[in-house]
């Protein structure tokens, strides 16, 4: 199941991928998945799904965007390490 959103988008806004509306779209759709998961608010496989990626190409996406695939803070971990 899915659902259909519709957004008016400024036409000036379709410069940056050449009028390609399907594009915009998709990359509209990384971009929020990319963040949403920086932010802990999706895990990995969500997000790869609201990409229509497989993980493993939602992994690269982060790299590209320059984002840790790692949800965990260093101030978390380094209190995971001292309960060990």
């Amino acid at each position: 199941m899915s659902v259909r959103l519709t957004l008016d988008i400024p036409d000036s806004a379709f410069s940056l991928f050449r009028d390609d509306a399907a594009r915009f779209a998709r990359e509209m759709r990384i971009a929020a998945a990319v963040k949403w998961f920086e932010l802990g608010k999706l895990s990995q496989s969500k997000a790869a799904e609201l990409t229509e990626m497989s993980r493993e190409e939602f992994l690269d996406t982060l790299h590209r965007y320059q984002v840790s695939p790692f949800q965990t803070a260093p101030g978390e971990l380094a209190g995971e390490l001292k309960d060990d």
